[in-house]
């Protein structure tokens, strides 16, 4: 397999899925303190099982959501050139699935409690009345030509339904892959170097549920001890 061809399909990723992801939230203060959060002041809410859950999306999660889109669109295009390896052309196509972590954190946060729904809006979201918000900020960023440094970080932060802050839930995770541009390496190396991002990604979501699950624990713990 020639480096050439691999290559020229990352360059193609990198200018299709606009090959610098989105930073990571650095005015998610500033915006939640827009919505009205209040995340210094901690609340003494415990979270429970049997509670309802509403979901907002951060402006980072938004961000990201459709930059993988664009990452995992170009990546099903190169699927048709038939001079790459298809164990690399489904390692791009595999590991830059849009809908993995979204849904991924979905299930969670509906292992943990009674019902989670999502809200475009905090209006909405307040006119509902759940008894827990959950402002959920995602980011990922995948290998491109110009960029080797792979990320995937998950961050749930809860608020009870004053948006006084609870605590949060979190996964990361961070690799180079600078070796997936050595010349002359076998289709197998480079195809499961690719597939390194999907487990990334996977692993940071598994820290996530554990992260959740102590939180949830911690919160039902704390009100047995209250009683």
């Amino acid at each position: 397999m020639r480096i050439s061809t691999l290559l020229t399909l990352v360059a193609v990723l990198a200018g299709g899925a606009a090959a610098t992801a989105p930073a990571y939230a650095s005015d998610y203060v500033s915006k939640e303190q827009a919505c009205h959060f209040l995340p210094v002041a901690d609340s003494t809410f415990a979270l429970k099982h049997t509670q309802s859950v509403g979901v907002l999306y951060s402006e980072n999660t938004v961000a990201t959501l459709e930059y993988l889109e664009r990452y995992h669109a170009v990546a099903l295009k190169g699927v048709k050139n038939g001079a790459l390896d298809p164990r690399i052309r489904n390692a791009f196509v595999n590991s830059s699935d849009p809908k993995l972590a979204i849904e991924w954190l979905h299930g969670s946060l509906a292992k943990e409690f009674a019902s989670v729904t999502v809200y475009e809006n905090l209006d909405a979201l307040m006119q509902a009345r759940p008894d827990v918000v959950v402002m959920l900020d995602t980011y990922s960023q995948l290998v491109t030509q110009r960029n080797s440094q792979v990320e995937a970080r998950f961050v749930a932060k809860f608020y009870d339904s004053n948006l006084q802050y609870i605590g949060k839930a979190e996964g990361v995770g961070a690799k180079a892959l600078t070796s997936v541009w050595v010349h002359d390496k076998a289709a197998p190396e480079i195809a499961a170097q690719i597939d390194s991002q999907r487990d990334l990604q996977i692993n940071a979501l598994k820290q996530f549920d554990m992260s959740l699950k102590a939180l949830v624990t911690s919160g039902e713990v704390a009100q047995v001890a209250g009683n």
